[in-house]
């Protein structure tokens, strides 16, 4: 009964230590001034903040970082994209960009519809795949009173080909 007890107060003790200890570090890692996207292919793992993240309300007012992930992709394996509910919790823009001048393949996502995409690095009509980017628009208002959407915020991944 003795040699139970003990076991028992040694785990109690070490699952203490351990939660302290992920507690204490979660704590020292400050979270994203911004949501981040991430994309994942062939056992790699890529999480981007964004590349421009402007005021809704104040489109001039932006936060430019101008950060570019870097992908290494190749025909056989798709890219899977994940967005945090933060952004998918608004309607979001996925342009896929293509070799050659063609014009670049456009999909919209409705609010709370989705939270991953996948995509393929060939396409039949365009090409390889090379880059893609997500974004927010919101609908603004030029000088002659026409309103347009106009991306707020913008993340962007480039993909590198062997």
């Amino acid at each position: 009964m003795k040699r139970v007890a003990v076991i028992l107060a040694c785990v109690t003790l070490v699952a203490t230590l351990l939660t302290g200890a992920l507690v204490w570090q979660l704590s020292r890692t400050p979270a994203p001034k911004h949501p981040e996207i991430s994309a994942y292919t062939r056992e790699q793992l890529v999480r981007v903040g964004p590349y421009r993240y402007c005021d809704v309300f104040v489109i001039t007012d932006c936060d430019v970082p101008k950060t570019v992930g870097t992908l290494a992709v190749s025909w056989r394996n798709p890219i899977q994209l994940s967005v945090p509910p933060a952004i998918a919790r608004a309607p979001w823009v996925l342009i896929r960009a293509y070799e050659g001048d063609g014009e670049p393949a456009v999909s919209e996502f409705r609010p709370n519809s989705t939270l991953a995409v996948t995509i393929p690095t060939v396409d039949a009509r365009r090409g390889r795949l090379t880059g893609f980017a997500v974004q927010l628009p919101t609908l603004v208002r030029d000088a002659q009173n026409n309103e347009f959407p106009w991306p707020h915020a913008e993340w962007s991944i480039a993909t590198i080909w062997p």
